[in-house]
């Protein structure tokens, strides 16, 4: 799986480069891994651009059920979209650490599915009790 050529006339910088030549020496699940994460960073950098005007009532979780064989990424989608009332950035640093003892450090999809699952009740409870 080769990452497509940029556009004629559309230059590269030195990251776009390096990241390509990263990619391209990676064995297929190691790309998968790498598109994963870009995927996980490119919707939590949406989802904090996103503003709120007014706060919200308190909400409960619309919880979506886990299904077999879920992915890390799909995980935190899911988890997101359940606990939608959670501030992202609250959820940012551990979910991130998870993401990556899973990418990096090779940790099981499941195990790391009940720790976010874990992770995500923990922050809607102090959510409820309003911290």
């Amino acid at each position: 799986m080769m990452m497509p050529s940029p556009a004629a006339g559309r230059p590269q910088n030195a990251q776009q480069r390096h990241l390509l030549k990263l990619f391209n020496e990676l064995d297929e699940a190691g790309r998968r891994s790498l598109l994963d994460y870009a995927e996980f960073l490119q919707t939590r950098t949406s989802q904090e651009t996103m503003a709120e005007s007014e706060p919200e009532p308190l909400l409960e979780p619309k919880l979506i059920p886990r299904p077999e064989n879920e992915s890390v990424v799909k995980a935190i989608k899911r988890l997101s979209a359940s606990f939608s009332m959670l501030p992202r950035e609250a959820l940012f640093n551990e979910t991130s650490s998870l993401m990556m003892a899973h990418v990096m450090q090779g940790r099981s999809a499941p195990d790391v599915i009940d720790e976010l699952e874990a992770l995500f009740e923990a922050h809607y409870q102090k959510y409820r009790q309003g911290g």
